[in-house]
C-alpha cells in the first residue's frame, strides 16, 4: 500500500475535512435547522467521499495493476477490484 502512504497527509487530511462535514450535518439535524441546507451538506460530503475513493483507487490502480506486477498477481487484483466496485456502485 505504498501509494496511501506516500499520500498519507493528505489522504488523512481529506478524511478530517468529512469527519468536519458529518459533523456540520449531525449538528444541523439536532437543531433542526433548514433542509435545503443539510441536503447542500449532504450532498458536499457525498462528493468529498467520492473525491477520496477516487484518488485511492488511483493510486491503487497503479500500484497494483501495472506493468510491474505479475500476470497471476494482476488477476487477483482485477477480480478483487470489480468485487469492490459493484458493491460501491450498488
Amino acid at each position: 500500500m505504498s501509494h496511501t502512504i506516500a499520500g498519507k497527509e493528505k489522504l488523512l487530511t481529506r478524511v478530517k475535512k468529512i469527519k468536519g462535514q458529518l459533523g456540520s450535518i449531525e449538528k444541523a439535524l439536532e437543531q433542526e435547522g433548514d433542509c435545503f441546507k443539510i441536503l447542500q451538506q449532504i450532498s458536499a460530503t457525498r462528493g468529498a467521499i467520492q473525491s477520496l475513493m477516487s484518488e485511492v483507487l488511483d493510486g491503487h490502480i497503479k500500484e497494483h495493476l501495472g506493468n510491474h506486477v505479475s500476470e497471476e498477481v494482476r488477476e487477483k487484483e482485477i477480480h478483487n477490484l470489480a468485487s469492490l466496485l459493484k458493491t460501491y456502485l450498488r
